[in-house]
């Protein structure tokens, strides 16, 4: 009975991965830093990016106290990775204009 439970939690555990993943791959296809797999193209959307952060940050607030540690972790590291590349995209904006 106690396998069962920690194959759902695990379960879990991968697809919030996967959730987390998502946005994260959306915010950087919107501040191109990948190449958006649906034109084969960089593109810039800032604002895009913002709300897959934002949702990120959501999901944080919305979680604390519910996620090990490792969650919590990977969570924290994508939220900080898309910061600093939304920041430096911002900047870029500030200087060329």
């Amino acid at each position: 009975m106690l396998g069962k439970y920690y194959t759902i939690m695990e379960n879990n555990d991968q697809l919030f991965i996967q959730l987390m993943y998502i946005f994260h791959s959306s915010a950087m296809v919107a501040l191109g830093k990948l190449k958006n797999p649906a034109t084969d193209k960089i593109e810039r959307d800032l604002e895009q990016a913002k709300q897959s952060i934002d949702i990120l940050e959501m999901l944080k607030e919305k979680t604390k106290g519910n996620l090990s540690p490792e969650m919590s972790g990977v969570l924290d590291k994508f939220l900080t990775e898309l910061r600093l590349n939304f920041v430096d995209e911002k900047n870029k904006d500030l200087i060329g204009s």
